[in-house]
């Protein structure tokens, strides 16, 4: 049976999720792939219904709100954690913003 759960790493935006098997860890940082994005969505769906209510954003419309403005101030994250905004985007990046949307203001 398939593990979904994501767990706040210490630090900045960090996101640990286990996925499919016990001990199969994925971050936003470790996105490369179509399919590693899929793992990553479904599991923050997991964290979600496992514990959604201590999100910021807990409800469908913050969270989107959210989602949003992560993207529109994006450039601000990165350049604040030493990184460059991918110019052409990236699976990663996306990955970023929905983990961002779980907590962004």
């Amino acid at each position: 049976m398939p593990v979904n759960r994501c767990l706040r790493a210490p630090g900045d935006f960090g996101l640990v999720c286990q996925v499919g098997s016990p001990g199969m860890t994925t971050s936003p940082d470790h996105v490369d792939s179509r399919e590693d994005l899929a793992d990553f969505v479904r599991s923050v769906r997991g964290s979600h219904a496992e514990d959604g209510s201590s999100w910021e954003n807990a409800d469908l419309p913050r969270f989107l709100d959210a989602l949003a403005a992560w993207i529109d101030d994006a450039d601000g994250w990165y350049r604040n954690t030493g990184r460059d905004l991918p110019l052409g985007g990236d699976w990663a990046f996306f990955a970023r913003a929905l983990h961002a949307a779980t907590m962004y203001e």
